[in-house]
C-alpha cells in the first residue's frame, strides 16, 4: 500500500479555521510547530527540512524518512497496538520541506519534564516495542535501510558541533555537544576515548551489529515521542529515525535517552524487554545478548555526553562500553 503525498503544505491547509504556534520542551529538533483547527478537530503541524533542521542535517535525512514511512505505506503495517498520529503530509522539492498533518494527541503524551513514568506505562512501552521488533522479524529485509547504522552513531559527535556551529544554529543540542564531550573526557577519560573513536569511525561497531538479527526500529524512543491511549495502545512519534537495524539498538536509545524517568533499574527493563520478544514469537537464542552489549556501547558513544552529572549513571555506561570495545577488531 502507498500513501499520498500533497504538492504543498497550503494545499494540506486551506481549510484551516485557526493556527498558533507550538513549542515544547521536549522536541530538540527546533523546527516549525503550529496547533491548527480543520473541520473543528484539532491537529499539529510540523515541518521538517535540511535546511532549518539540524537533526535532519546530522543524519543525513535529506528526502524526509517520515515522509518515505507515509509514502510507502510502512506506518500502514505497524502492530495495531501503536499509534502515529499523522494523517496527512505534503512535500515541496523546491525547498526540501515535509509537512506533517498529525492528529492532536497531546493530551495522552507522556507528561513534558523529567518526572518518573508510572511502571504499568513504561512497562507497556518497553512490550510494544518488542511487538514492534517482533512484527517485522522476518519482513525486515525488504525495506528499506532509511537512517544508516553509521549516521546513528556519529549525529551526536563533536564534528556534527563544529559544523552546526559553523552553520549558525540555534538549537540547544549541537551548541552544547563540544562543552559536554569535554565534561566527558575529564570525568571517564578511557571511555570517552572509545566513544570518540566510534563517533569518528563507527565502522568497527557496525560491522559487529551487522552480524547480528536486524528488524525495524523506531530509533527514538524518547519520552517526548511517547503516550498511552485510554484503549491501551502506544502513541510513538517522531518517525525521522527509523529503518533496518538491531533491535537492541531501540533498547539501548530508551535507556539512554529515558534515564532519570524510568521507574525500575535498566537491567530490569533490559529483561522485561527480553521476555516480551520470546512472548511475541523471537527466539533469542545465540544473538541476544552479543547483540545488547554492543548496542549499550552504541548507546553510550550516542548519549554518554549528557551523563557527566551522574556519576553513577555514567559508571554504569562507561563499565559497558569498555567491556564490549575490547571486543571490537
Amino acid at each position: 500500500m502507498t500513501r499520498s503525498v500533497a504538492a504543498s503544505a497550503a494545499e494540506l491547509l486551506a481549510d484551516v479555521a485557526s493556527r498558533e504556534p507550538l513549542d515544547t520542551l521536549d522536541g530538540k529538533s527546533v523546527v516549525p510547530m503550529e496547533r491548527v483547527v480543520i473541520d473543528g478537530a484539532s491537529y499539529v503541524v510540523k515541518q521538517i527540512s535540511p535546511r532549518f533542521d539540524w537533526i535532519s542535517r546530522a543524519t543525513g535525512d535529506f528526502g524526509c524518512r517520515a515522509r518515505a514511512c507515509w509514502r510507502d505505506g510502512i506506518l500502514d503495517q505497524l502492530p495495531d497496538c501503536f499509534d502515529h498520529a499523522i494523517v496527512a503530509v505534503a512535500y515541496e522539492p523546491e525547498t526540501a520541506t515535509t509537512t506533517l498533518v498529525m492528529r492532536d494527541v497531546g493530551a495522552h503524551l507522556v507528561p513534558e519534564g523529567d518526572g518518573v513514568v508510572p511502571l504499568a506505562q513504561h512497562r507497556g512501552f518497553v512490550d510494544h516495542m518488542a511487538q514492534l521488533h517482533a512484527h517485522f522479524w522476518t519482513t525486515a529485509a525488504a525495506l528499506p535501510v532509511l537512517t544508516p547504522m553509521s549516521a546513528r552513531y556519529t549525529a551526536l559527535s563533536p564534528l556534527t558541533a563544529e559544523i552546526e556551529v559553523a552553520l549558525g544554529t540555534t538549537a540547544e543540542v549541537p551548541l552544547m555537544l563540544a562543552s559536554c564531550w569535554e565534561s566527558l573526557d575529564a570525568a571517564a577519560p578511557e571511555a570517552a576515548a572509545v566513544a570518540r573513536a566510534l563517533a569518528a569511525d563507527p565502522w568497527p561497531l557496525v560491522t559487529a551489529l551487522d552480524r547480528t538479527p536486524q528488524t525495524f526500529i523506531h530509533g527514538d524512543w524518547k519520552m517526548g515521542n511517547l503516550g498511552s491511549h485510554p484503549d491501551g495502545r502506544s502513541i510513538l512519534l517522531d518517525w525521522q529515525w527509523p529503518g533496518t537495524a538491531p533491535p537492541c539498538l531501540d533498547l539501548a536509545w530508551y535507556l539512554a535517552v529515558n534515564c532519570d524517568r524510568l521507574p525500575e533499574s535498566k537491567e530490569d527493563t533490559i529483561a522485561a524487554y527480553h521476555d516480551a520478544l520470546e512472548r511475541h514469537g523471537v527466539s533469542t537464542v545465540d544473538w541476544f545478548e552479543r547483540q545488547l552489549e554492543l548496542c549499550l556501547l552504541g548507546g553510550f558513544v550516542q548519549m554518554a555526553w549528557c551523563k557527566t552529572h551522574d556519576e553513577a549513571e555514567l559508571g554504569w555506561w562507561a563499565d559497558r562500553a569498555l567491556a564490549a570495545a575490547s571486543t571490537l577488531t
